[in-house]
């Protein structure tokens, strides 16, 4: 058998992957291209969808992630545990799919050609009138509610199907060794995939306006009907590629798995056992506060993007944009950075990267915002801020589609399997949501003293750069246990 020392010139630069791995390495890879394709179609899609509307706003973005987002997270994670306790690792695959790609045939189908119909409006009308100002998210959240559910199932298919499904199938199925081999291609994949979804996504909101199509009255609705199938289909393609991944290769581990004491989970022992384990706390202190800080910055910056793009159809052409150079951007890194730096240097350094890249790029963009003066070369301060916001973007999201991301599921592998199943559940289920809900009750409760988002955006800077500070603390903690556990074959992650 050939060892990760073998690989040397070119080979350990760009292709470290034997050829016996081919096979698998390209179906895992063609798996994950489909899942983060859906993932940037559909986030792209869920903001154009609430904060364009007329009677909403991106001050809907805040509630929604705590009113809405972080109950079905909590009500996700609890199906999940309740599922994997019942069926394996393939089945629970299976139903989870089902599930999301049920949803948007609904919701393409039903629920948004009826909205006029299905949406309170005169009750949310009502309470506009007596609510104060700050109140203007919530109602639009109950309001706009068939919106509002379809901002959460596309949220959550970053958490269930990408994080807690793919990302578990991955680590239970690799090595310390493969992983640091196959984790850095895998990103590419990931962000060739984002790439196109932009592309895709600009190219479908442009689109003409087909009269012969029983759909729509205008190119937005009928570019709605374009997207949802378009997810719907790759979902369907990514579930028959698992399938044959299950029947290839994962036999012999499948029935390993079947044939030892199934770990049981609830929601309860997961974050109980989560609570034993500072390895685990590290872990999910790093997920908690990258969520917070990209929320808080994201908010700022969809309202700009909203205030110079009203339209639905220009604003998921500009989200499409930023999502194409943020591939771009990740996947230069992928071939010519992570990976390498990935094997050639310690896990801290590697996972220290992001909130480097946050800290400098979010410092650029809240000055600029708050200080904003003249016209620079002829752009308005508005424009340059959004310019700015934008960039901001896509260097985080790059740097979080390669460095956070690989090293986060690094982080997971050394653990024993009952750590790395239950605190993936509890961190990956509900940790991340819990990240973003806490940025948007930040956002709330400065919404309600100031009503807008422009007036709360020197607090949001202060506390973004306190964020930002506990992560780093909580990367320098995990790098030191992680390598404490690779030395040695550990028995506990505590």
């Amino acid at each position: 058998m050939q060892t990760d020392k073998e690989f040397t010139g070119w080979r350990s630069f760009f292709w470290p992957i034997h050829r016996f791995e081919w096979k698998k390495f390209f179906a895992m890879a063609g798996m994950f291209f489909l899942i983060v394709f859906n993932y940037n179609f559909l986030r792209n899609f869920k903001d154009t969808i609430v904060v364009t509307d007329p009677n909403s706003g991106a001050e809907a973005i805040p509630f929604i992630k705590v009113w809405a987002i972080l109950p079905g997270a909590i009500l996700l994670t609890y199906l999940f545990t309740r599922l994997a306790n019942r069926f394996n690792r393939e089945k629970v695959f299976y139903i989870m799919m089902g599930l999301f790609l049920s949803f948007f045939f609904v919701f393409t189908f039903v629920l948004y050609p009826l909205r006029e119909t299905l949406h309170p409006h005169g009750l949310a009308d009502a309470l506009q009138n007596v609510l104060p100002a700050g109140f203007k998210g919530l109602i639009a959240i109950f309001r706009n509610w068939t919106f509002t559910l379809f901002y959460v199932m596309c949220e959550l298919w970053g958490t269930a199907i990408m994080t807690v499904l793919f990302w578990g199938f991955m680590n239970e199925v690799t090595s310390v060794g493969e992983a640091k081999r196959y984790y850095g291609l895998l990103m590419i994949a990931a962000n060739i995939a984002s790439i196109l979804a932009g592309v895709l996504g600009v190219w479908m909101s442009d689109i003409a306006f087909f009269q012969f199509l029983p759909y729509g009255t205008t190119k937005w609705e009928q570019s709605i009907l374009f997207l949802n199938c378009t997810v719907i289909l790759c979902g369907l393609i990514a579930v028959a590629i698992f399938r044959w991944l299950n029947v290839h290769f994962i036999a012999q581990a499948t029935s390993n798995e079947q044939s030892s004491e199934k770990i049981k989970m609830s929601m309860r022992q997961n974050f109980a056992y989560l609570a034993k384990s500072k390895y685990l706390i590290c872990i999910a202190a790093i997920v908690l506060m990258y969520n917070v800080a990209i929320n808080l910055v994201e908010v700022v910056w969809k309202n700009q993007i909203k205030t110079i793009y009203p339209d639905p159809s220009d604003y998921q052409a500009y989200m499409g944009h930023v999502t194409t150079w943020i591939g771009v951007v990740a996947t230069l890194c992928a071939i010519f950075i992570t990976g390498n730096v990935i094997r050639r240097f310690s896990w801290t350094t590697s996972a220290m990267i992001p909130p480097a890249i946050m800290l400098l790029t979010g410092i650029g963009f809240f000055a600029f915002v708050l200080f904003q003066g003249n016209d620079i070369a002829g752009i308005s301060p508005m424009a340059f801020a959004l310019f700015l916001g934008s960039l901001q973007n896509i260097f985080t999201r790059a740097s979080k589609f390669t460095f956070f991301d690989a090293t986060k599921e690094i982080a997971f592998i050394p653990l024993n399997p009952e750590s790395k199943l239950k605190g993936k559940a509890a961190i990956d289920g509900v940790g991340s949501r819990l990240g973003k809900s806490g940025g948007s009750v930040i956002h709330q409760g400065l919404l309600l003293f100031f009503a807008t988002i422009s007036a709360s955006t020197p607090f949001v800077a202060a506390i973004f750069l306190g964020v930002l500070l506990v992560w780093v603390l909580a990367v320098v903690s995990l790098g030191k246990q992680f390598d404490q556990l690779t030395g040695k074959v550990p028995a506990e992650a505590s």
